[in-house]
């Protein structure tokens, strides 16, 4: 029975690419039994199940390194202990990606959900539990100033997503909406989803209770007239404004440039009266 395989025979044999072999060569991992005068490659049956285990472990996610080094000494301990290291690697890498998938859950859900709100302009009463938040006090009067406050918000804190779509906004306090004056906001907020901020001064929470709450499509600087709806549905209903008002953005620019799309809500805590 003959013992000699070429490059391309072994490289189908094992289903991986003549390239691939060429490169263990250049590196040392799996290099030939033979190669003849005209640089073919031949292999033997006894490199099988070396080439098997650089695959196995290549899969496992050992890099060709680590693989090279264990093929070298093959001591059972420290070929234990590679894979206890890469295992725990591997469960990191689990909690990473399953952290990425509940992101993109938080992020499709709302805007799916958003899409199909056909109750524009028309107030509803809510009861919405805590919610955690980051904020920062600050007087915002324009989108220059919106851009700039959230930025300066996000250097206070420690973050790993850079993606904020839909969770971020900006509040009017109970003062400015008792006197109707909505062309101002008093702070920035980032609703916070997961636990990846460090605890900072600017961490609180809207507190759970009901809200009357209004959503609108359209342009930022609409906002005014659908507090006015609010506040308006508010004292018809004889109820009592109990804090200040906080306003979300869920579709925008960074999802749509059809500003027939956009949507916004507004929520304004309040208490009926005795």
């Amino acid at each position: 029975m003959r013992n000699r395989f070429s490059i391309g025979e072994m490289a189908k044999l094992h289903n991986v690419p003549i390239k691939t072999l060429r490169y263990y060569d250049e590196i040392g991992l799996l290099i030939p039994i033979q190669v003849g005068e005209n640089g073919y490659r031949y292999y033997s049956a006894e490199q099988f199940e070396q080439l098997d285990t650089i695959i196995y472990l290549k899969r496992l996610g050992l890099t060709l390194e680590k693989i090279k080094g264990h093929l070298k000494y093959r001591n059972v301990e420290e070929f234990l202990e590679l894979l206890r290291k890469q295992q725990r690697a591997t469960e990191r890498s689990i909690q990473e990606l399953e952290l990425i998938r509940k992101r993109f859950d938080r992020r499709i859900y709302p805007i799916e959900e958003a899409l199909g709100i056909t109750e524009i302009g028309g107030v509803t009463i809510k009861h919405i539990p805590q919610r955690k938040i980051i904020r920062m006090d600050e007087m915002i009067s324009n989108e220059l100033e919106l851009e700039l406050a959230v930025k300066k918000l996000l250097g206070k804190v420690a973050w790993t997503s850079a993606l904020f779509i839909g969770n971020v906004g900006v509040t009017i306090s109970q003062t400015q909406l008792e006197k109707r004056m909505f062309g101002s906001y008093n702070s920035v907020f980032i609703m916070v989803e997961e636990e990846e901020f460090v605890s900072v001064e600017e961490e609180t929470q809207f507190g759970e209770g009901e809200y009357a709450c209004i959503f609108y499509r359209g342009c930022h600087d609409q906002s005014p007239y659908y507090y006015q709806l609010l506040i308006d549905y508010i004292a018809d209903q004889g109820l009592s404004l109990d804090g200040e008002a906080n306003e979300r953005t869920i579709i925008d620019d960074f999802i749509t440039r059809d500003t027939a799309l956009h949507l916004t809500e507004i929520q304004v805590p309040i208490i009926r009266k005795a």
